[in-house]
């Protein structure tokens, strides 16, 4: 089994380990301190543990005053991810979770979405303007857009590449909450539909994926159980398969297929015919309004970091500083 953590997202220079948020602290209560930091981070990665930290207060209070929504679940999120806690435990056969983990949401390898509108209200209206989507779709490729090196499906297919095979490639729509406005002016209608159906998208985005004939994806686990990922068929050849945990499905067109990808999971094209559907990640239905915004502040600070967008400062621990703290008040206008 294979995780597709972090690391594969982006270069782990903030980060104390080869997993992107692990770093081995002790921690107070359910949030890091500063002695433990210090003796444990390197100041790159104290100034974004202290960010995390102080992002998160902020946050808590907003949501405290506006809801009472609680924010425990996402310090002990933090608190796993900086190696203090162990690995959760698999809910079920075939769940393989990271310590990318939030306790307590529901495990199974396979949701129907659309038979669910209290949890899912955009997904049956998805399926019936699914063929916006597949009549655009298919008409690029009738257009003799070349979906191979240099074309549609070769923009940032190759760093998937370890994981995912050689035959798997993906054309971007959205990815880390940033819009592609290149990649959506080529496809203006599905980025219309898509943006008025008002989908919970999560960090990693949306794209639509190839499968090429002959290959087939090898059984990994992305560990993060707070994203659900729906695909939806555009072009399925008989013969087409995803196995997720120790159940196997096809696809359709027209319709979503919803799997949760911190179950071991796979595909297999064996036809002679290119597979094309369209991947959706949004963020699972039982966190509140409260944690969504907690894990957007620290995976948006992440690829900040990462990106190099955060100059480096001293720690507050060795010179005064606000870190980013004020960021939630400013979006937020300090309410």
């Amino acid at each position: 089994m294979t995780h597709l953590s972090l690391q594969l997202l982006a270069f782990s220079v903030i980060f104390y380990t080869t997993s992107a948020f692990q770093a081995k602290t002790v921690l107070a209560s359910s949030r890091p301190t500063r002695s433990a930091l210090q003796a444990e981070l390197t100041p790159r990665q104290l100034q974004f543990w202290e960010d995390v930290e102080s992002g998160l207060v902020d946050i808590e209070k907003y949501y405290e005053s506006k809801n009472g929504q609680s924010m425990d679940r996402i310090w002990t999120f933090c608190k796993r991810a900086q190696g203090e806690l162990p690995l959760p435990r698999p809910e079920v056969k075939g769940h393989q979770p990271s310590e990318e983990h939030v306790d307590g949401l529901t495990a199974k390898p396979f949701w129907d979405t659309a038979a669910d509108a209290t949890n899912f209200p955009w997904a049956t209206k998805l399926e019936d303007n699914a063929h916006i989507i597949i009549e655009e779709f298919q008409q690029k490729l009738l257009n003799n857009i070349p979906q191979g090196e240099g074309g549609l499906f070769s923009s940032d297919s190759a760093w998937q590449s370890a994981i995912m095979g050689e035959g798997w490639s993906a054309f971007r729509l959205q990815r880390l909450g940033v819009w592609n406005v290149a990649n959506c002016a080529v496809f203006p209608k599905t980025y219309d539909l898509l943006r008025g159906l008002d989908i919970p998208l999560a960090v990693r985005g949306v794209c639509f994926a190839r499968q090429a004939t002959g290959s087939g994806v090898a059984a990994h686990s992305d560990g993060r159980n707070f994203i659900l990922t729906a695909h939806l068929g555009l072009r399925i050849p008989d013969g087409c398969w995803i196995k997720v945990g120790d159940e196997e499905r096809t696809w359709s067109v027209g319709k979503l297929t919803t799997l949760d990808t911190s179950f071991e999971h796979s595909t297999g094209n064996p036809t002679d015919e290119d597979r094309h559907v369209l991947i959706i990640d949004f963020w699972h239905p039982e966190l509140s309004e409260a944690e969504r915004a907690g894990l957007e502040f620290i995976y948006d600070l992440r690829n900040k970091f990462e990106s190099g967008e955060i100059p480096f400062r001293q720690p507050r621990s060795k010179a005064d500083g606000q870190g980013l703290g004020g960021l939630w008040n400013a979006l937020t206008g300090g309410n």
